[in-house]
């Protein structure tokens, strides 16, 4: 069964549209793939620290986050030596970047 799928091109608009009304700073550090990139925010809480997630899909098709990396919060040094490699796994991959000290972005799906 086929599953219907938005491009991540225009899924990355929408967030950046989605922040910039809520006046929550948002960057596409890379672009990738606009219709199947895979996908990494990276959410700074502006002390030097900072959260990796990756979207993925649940069983049903929806839309669901995972953290990236070893850790729940790290270092932004580390968290750019991790999207490094994943850039050298995968050219395709998109890079977003939200400053949030505040806690006010939230993610589109579940995170598990």
């Amino acid at each position: 069964m086929a599953i219907d799928r938005l491009k991540t091109g225009i899924w990355v608009q929408a967030q950046v549209r989605i922040c910039t009304i809520q006046n929550i700073p948002i960057y596409v550090l890379r672009r990738g793939d606009e219709d199947a990139g895979a996908l990494f925010l990276k959410i700074s809480s502006l002390d030097g620290l900072c959260r990796l997630y990756t979207q993925m899909r649940q069983a049903s098709g929806e839309i669901a986050w995972t953290q990236a990396g070893a850790e729940a919060r790290m270092s932004e040094a580390d968290a750019s030596a991790y999207l490094e490699r994943q850039k050298n796994i995968d050219p395709d991959i998109w890079i977003l970047e939200i400053e949030d000290a505040e806690g006010r972005y939230e993610l589109d799906g579940p995170l598990i």
